[in-house]
């Protein structure tokens, strides 16, 4: 096992490759300052009213009140007076894959997955911790996305998701994923209540050991209180997924605090699961509207799909999981347990970037405050994927963040009301 936390190590790592793929020519060659918003900068301060963002060459120069930020001589001025300045959102556990319509397979590839990337963007979402799935194509994304020039989001890879039937095929999947370059390995220790197989614990043994041997950290796939209490004993590195089988005890609050790992609720992949057994709600939504094919709305509402989903056992039985789901969130929040934003979308009809946001208010609806949800999807998500280069606007990172006309700290449906995303300072196109 390594003795350093996994995180802080690939904190490190992912501020070494960004000066390893910087390229000489910057495309953002000089700088921008955004004046007179309110910055809500993704750290545990208080939102600043009237200040100033500088953004050289991709990363955040300077931030600060108004009246004390020097803005350097050349700089272009944009005057945000009365907007709202927050870090772009990070899922860090999201899916960049073959996903077209609702194919799920439809091709894994470069224009594909620029698509996705262009998607989650567009709605503010600026990184996309991909935990599997994760082919080549992505994998040279990943490693074209340190440059000043990038205009949509940043994605992170696992490769694929580790499966074997003995300890060496585990320790060999892992090595494999490793020699291509993953930030993440992920493992499923699920039955898909009961549907499946789970894994056996010494084959996950085997994962974890050979992971950390690799020096990347593990994300586990999981649904019950008791794997997770295993996983944590194991130390395995991110929890992925609610448990929703039942509430979370204090055993196993003192034992994710102890270990330091952090919590991804993914909320709205169990909504995915049963809310088309009836036209949701958010059909009707225009921040929704103005990115989905009709086609897929149409083929979503047709009588047959919907009423195989209402029959369907696993629906209801993940219906039923959501509400466990939720007071877990509460009591966990409550405790200080670090909970990062994640969605599980990339899948069909898990709808990108829409997603992102249902999952933030729904942390909201769970106990969370609005700052404490907008943290959970920025600075708190980056520090428990490991990326100490984005996140937050402070010196040094990059100047990832979306412009809003309403304030997000106030009611937390605004985070609705982006007008504008940057990406290395740059806007991002249709945004």
């Amino acid at each position: 096992m390594i003795l350093i936390n996994a995180r802080t190590t690939l904190s490190l790592l992912a501020l070494v490759s960004s000066l390893l793929f910087l390229s000489p020519v910057l495309a953002n060659d000089g700088t921008i300052a955004f004046v007179g918003a309110t910055i809500i900068d993704g750290t545990d301060a208080a939102p600043l009213p009237n200040a100033t963002l500088v953004i050289t060459d991709g990363r955040v120069r300077t931030v600060g009140p108004r009246s004390a930020v020097t803005i350097p001589a050349g700089a272009e001025v944009v005057d945000v007076s009365g907007k709202f300045i927050m870090p772009g959102l990070i899922n860090a556990h999201g899916h960049v894959g073959a996903t077209v319509g609702l194919d799920g397979n439809g091709g894994y590839t470069t224009g594909n997955l620029l698509r996705q990337l262009g998607l989650y963007a567009r709605y503010g979402i600026t990184a996309i911790n991909s935990l599997g799935g994760d082919e080549e194509a992505g994998f040279a994304l990943r490693n074209a996305q340190y440059t000043a020039d990038l205009n949509r989001a940043r994605i992170y890879v696992a490769g694929s998701v580790v499966v074997g039937d003995s300890e060496q095929a585990i320790r060999d999947e892992v090595n494999r994923n490793a020699d291509m370059g993953a930030n993440f390995i992920k493992v499923r220790i699920d039955d898909n209540l009961g549907a499946t197989q789970k894994m056996p614990r010494n084959l996950f043994d085997a994962l974890v050991d050979q992971a950390h041997i690799r020096r990347l950290p593990v994300a586990v796939h999981l649904f019950y209180l008791d794997d997770a209490k295993y996983m944590l004993e194991s130390d395995a590195d991110l929890i992925a997924h609610s448990v929703r089988d039942l509430p979370v005890d204090q055993e196993f609050v003192d034992l994710v605090k102890a270990k330091n790992v952090c919590y991804i609720p993914t909320l709205t992949r169990e909504v995915s699961t049963f809310v088309y057994e009836s036209v949701p709600d958010f059909f009707s939504d225009p921040y929704f509207l103005k990115e989905v094919e009709p086609a897929i709305l149409e083929e979503l509402q047709t009588p047959e799909r919907m009423s195989r989903m209402a029959a369907s056992r696993s629906a209801q039985g993940y219906k039923a999981a959501l509400q466990v789901a939720m007071a877990n969130v509460g009591v966990l929040n409550d405790a200080q347990v670090p909970i990062a934003m994640g969605t599980d979308t990339g899948p069909p009809a898990r709808f990108q970037g829409y997603f992102e946001h249902m999952e933030i208010h729904m942390m909201v609806d769970a106990g969370m405050t609005p700052l404490e949800a907008i943290r959970a999807s920025t600075g708190v998500a980056a520090d428990c994927i490991g990326m100490g280069d984005i996140g937050t606007l402070e010196p040094g990172k990059w100047g990832d963040f979306s412009l809003l006309t309403a304030n997000p700290a106030a009611d937390i449906l605004n985070t609705k009301t982006i007008e504008s995303v940057y990406i290395a300072g740059n806007e991002v196109p249709g945004s």
